[in-house]
């Protein structure tokens, strides 16, 4: 039963009625519907039990949960739990390809699954696992997951996430004619274990314009993680990286990326909570899905990424300032779930930014300033009072603005999770658990630098 008054929760992100939700898993536009199906635990908000829950969508925008797609098989290859993978057509027959992981997570394979017509009912492959140990090498013995397929002119590929012990992250390829009958060829990517992790998930691999494109999740020491981009070349063996970022430093995660049918690049990621295990027991849920990206390359061959189109259906309310107005910085309006787009002139004043989620005295508010002379765009948790359940770290990243660019963000408030996005390049995902609904208000940081600024109040999905 989803809980309606809990002012933490999403009106217009996708999450489960209930329990928890982490990793897109297979994302597909098939035969005119989105499907979107993800690590999911049917027993309550805590990381164990996985299976892949379902959801379908005609918009990208409201999103109907469907039974359960995939449950571990007790005495099989996945009867610790189903994994992350993805889903591909193979000539009309849809197929789920995951990791299956025994108990203890000690024992990772890669298995098989293939749908009928609506993609409402999953047999597994009787010959499961179709990769059953991973390659020699690597000196270690666990770390060997999500695979993601593509077909090339040499038949099908599969990019698996893994490690090197001692050397850092890597991504393997593999080859089949058939899905069925895999070859080892060799490591795809292999990182620098300082700049990008001790190991790699979720690994992307697919064409933009004339670059390639690999995303990965990267888990570092110490327990942060990234999501990270390269801009490369891909042979046919290995991938080359000429440029590479961070895709998202915050709350974004295990991304997932598709072609749909009118040829857009769609990417779907994971947003986590920034509260203790016990919060999201007590929550009775756990984990969000982004709204989904358009991504693309701009002139200077840069990766940027934009929400899809389609989420202007959902706004509603509007309010639009320009430069002059507001002289005092506080906009009238009160609202927890909003679509904004500001543009603001860092010439102005030398920190400028917005404060939202904002109680009326200013003693609780979720703070974004932008620092001119260190190109540091900083996110402040200010609460009302501490709570040792609620991360409340300050955070923040680098996005230097081109000569004579104005600083422009998009900034996607839903509750307890905020999405920003600057000029379209740059992306961080930060969590705000707001005391009550009193810290609902907006104001500006050095109003002078204002350009302009459009707040639409968003409609719920549910």
């Amino acid at each position: 039963m989803r809980n309606t008054t809990d002012i933490h929760r999403p009106r217009y992100h996708f999450l489960p009625a209930a329990n928890w939700m982490n990793d897109p898993n297979g994302v597909i536009q098939w035969r005119g519907v989105y499907h979107l199906f993800f690590q999911y635990n049917p027993d309550g908000a805590y990381h164990a039990n996985m299976h892949w829950g379902h959801a379908v969508s005609d918009d990208l925008l409201h999103w109907q949960e469907q039974p359960i797609a995939l449950a571990p098989t007790p005495g099989s290859a996945d009867r610790g739990g189903i994994f992350s993978g993805c889903l591909v057509d193979d000539d009309g027959l849809p197929s789920a390809l995951y990791t299956g992981v025994n108990q203890d997570y000690s024992v990772q394979t890669q298995c098989l699954a293939r749908g009928n017509s609506d993609l409402t009912r999953w047999e597994k492959y009787a010959g499961n696992p179709i990769i059953a140990r991973m390659p020699p090498g690597l000196g270690q013995a666990r770390d060997f997951r999500d695979p993601f397929v593509w077909r090339g002119q040499d038949g099908w590929n599969m990019a698996l996430g893994s490690r090197i012990a001692g050397v850092g992250g890597a991504v393997l390829l593999y080859r089949s004619p058939d899905l069925l009958r895999w070859q080892y060829i060799q490591p795809l990517f292999v990182g620098d274990r300082a700049r990008h992790g001790d190991n790699f998930e979720c690994p992307n691999l697919f064409p933009l314009a004339e670059q390639w494109v690999l995303m990965l999740a990267a888990e570092f020491a110490g327990g942060q993680a990234h999501e990270l981009y390269f801009l490369g070349d891909y042979d046919g063996q290995r991938f080359r990286p000429e440029r590479e970022g961070i895709y998202d430093p915050g709350y974004s995660y295990a991304a997932l990326s598709y072609a749909d049918e009118r040829g857009r690049r769609l990417l779907h990621s994971w947003i986590r909570e920034s509260r203790s295990v016990d919060a999201q027991r007590k929550a009775g849920w756990s984990g969000v899905q982004a709204i989904p990206r358009v991504l693309s390359l701009d002139a200077r061959q840069r990766l940027i990424s934009q929400p899809v189109p389609e989420l202007e259906r959902l706004r509603r309310r509007h309010w639009r300032f320009c430069s002059g107005d507001c002289a005092d910085g506080q906009l009238p309006l009160r609202a927890m779930a909003l679509d904004i787009v500001a543009t603001l002139d860092v010439q102005a004043a030398a920190h400028c930014g917005i404060e939202l989620l904002r109680t009326p005295d200013g003693a609780e508010k979720l703070q974004l300033c932008y620092d001119r002379d260190t190109s540091v765009l900083h996110i402040e948790r200010h609460y009302r009072r501490a709570d040792a359940d609620i991360d409340c770290a300050s955070a923040g990243f680098y996005h230097p603005l081109d000569p004579g660019e104005r600083l422009q963000l998009r900034l996607l408030l839903d509750h307890s999770l905020l999405e920003i996005i600057a000029n379209s390049r740059a992306s961080y995902t930060t969590r705000f658990y707001a005391s009550s609904a009193e810290s609902s208000g907006v104001a500006l940081i050095a109003p002078q630098a204002l350009h302009t600024l459009d707040l639409w109040e968003m409609a719920s999905i549910y």
